[in-house]
């Protein structure tokens, strides 16, 4: 009872059953036409069902009007597991599919208006009938029927049609999700732009975590500077700086806004190791004393590793200024046989620098590597702390 009471008060059960009217509609103009064969219409949708967008319309139908708590649960057409397909039909298999449930949808709609209209015309004669009244014709109330068992009566026709059109609803949602779901091929392509969505925000993610957190990292680190230095000419070189490595970090910040914009402009093309000066020149302006010896035609690198080599150059940098401050480091970057190596070791200090973030941009430089078929790894060496990458160049070409 207490399942039936909270199903009335849901708004599902009535949009259930405004699905379960529709083909009623249809039912009804054959009806009159020609009573006497009401399963011409069971032959009429079969070249419906076989139509590839009739599975896009009862999808959307389906969706709207029997789930409409969860529709846009899915992407691209494609909803969750327990929802519709929604695009058309590309396989003789989704056509019969489709086609079934067409005709189941019709014979449960057929019982749907069996019962949505005697049910009340019963109750109207209970009513008739207690009040003393007279039914005059299809009387399916008993005439000798007393009035206070009438009285009674009369509420149990329309409790009793809440209670079919409640189960008559769940049965056609069960039936619909059987034979309008998505098939295999459909969910494994939804899974496939799934991910591909959640790979892009990932990288997005390490984009701006890279390059914004170096900029923040070196404008921290310099204003810190020529605060405690208070020198004036410290404090220009420190503000130039500042402002190339903010410059530089725009530049990033517009490039990635454009991919979530999708505005369909080409984005500008990101940093690569050819520009490793860049990053040196402003761990050098933060106080650090940089050694780096860079061996090989590194603009002559494949794309994707000279800019994942940036990447992760840039944000071995920004640690060590972030939690080591201005110390010597040293960088070694070196194409090697089939594949890049980069390496940026520093000391430790007996007291490291803490700055809030962190914890992300040691697995990022991972992952980073990682993609590319590489390794990356970062601890503790020889006392002071390294970062070791490694990427190969033959499989990327």
């Amino acid at each position: 009872m207490h399942r039936l009471m909270r199903a009335a008060l849901r708004p599902v059960t009535y949009s259930r059953w405004v699905h379960l009217c529709v083909p009623i509609l249809m039912l009804a103009v054959w009806m009159f036409i020609e009573p006497a064969a009401p399963w011409v219409p069971l032959l009429i949708v079969i070249p419906l069902g076989l139509l590839p967008w009739m599975r896009l319309a009862e999808g959307l139908q389906a969706q709207f009007l029997l789930t409409p708590p969860d529709r846009g649960a899915g992407s691209d057409g494609q909803a969750e597991e327990n929802s519709f397909s929604t695009i058309a039909s590309k396989k003789w298999s989704d056509r019969w599919r489709t086609l079934l449930w067409l005709e189941i949808r019709l014979v449960v709609s057929l019982a749907t208006m069996g019962v949505t209209v005697w049910l009340p015309v019963i109750t109207v004669q209970l009513v008739t009938t207690a009040l003393g009244g007279t039914v005059t014709t299809d009387n399916l109330v008993p005439a000798a029927l007393p009035a206070w068992a009438a009285w009674a009566l009369a509420p149990v026709p329309l409790v009793l049609l809440f209670v079919v059109v409640i189960l008559l609803g769940e049965m056609i949602t069960a039936i619909a999700r059987r034979l309008l779901g998505p098939s295999a091929a459909e969910r494994f392509t939804a899974l496939e732009v799934r991910t591909e969505q959640l790979l892009e925000r990932t990288r997005i993610a390490r984009e701006l975590h890279d390059s914004i957190g170096h900029a923040l990292t070196v404008a921290v680190v310099q204003a810190g500077a020529a605060r405690a230095a208070g020198d004036p000419e410290f404090t220009d070189r420190a503000l130039s700086a500042i402002e190339d490595t903010g410059r530089a970090a725009l530049e990033d910040l517009d490039r990635v806004l454009l991919v979530l914009r999708e505005s369909g402009q080409r984005p500008s093309q990101r940093p690569t190791l050819a520009e490793a000066d860049r990053l040196l020149e402003s761990a050098r302006a933060s106080g650090a004393t940089v050694d780096a010896q860079l061996i090989g035609p590194l603009d002559q690198l494949p794309g994707p590793v000279a800019q994942e080599g940036y990447r992760i150059l840039q944000e071995a940098l920004t640690n060590v200024l972030r939690h080591c401050g201005p110390v010597p480091v040293r960088v070694r970057i070196g194409m090697v046989a089939d594949r890049l190596d980069l390496e940026v070791t520093n000391p430790l200090p007996s007291r490291p620098t803490v700055m809030a973030g962190g914890g992300s941009g040691l697995r990022g430089m991972r992952e980073r590597a990682a993609l590319l078929g590489g390794e990356a790894e970062t601890g503790l060496y020889q006392g002071g702390w390294r970062v070791r990458a490694r990427l190969p160049l033959e499989r990327i070409r």
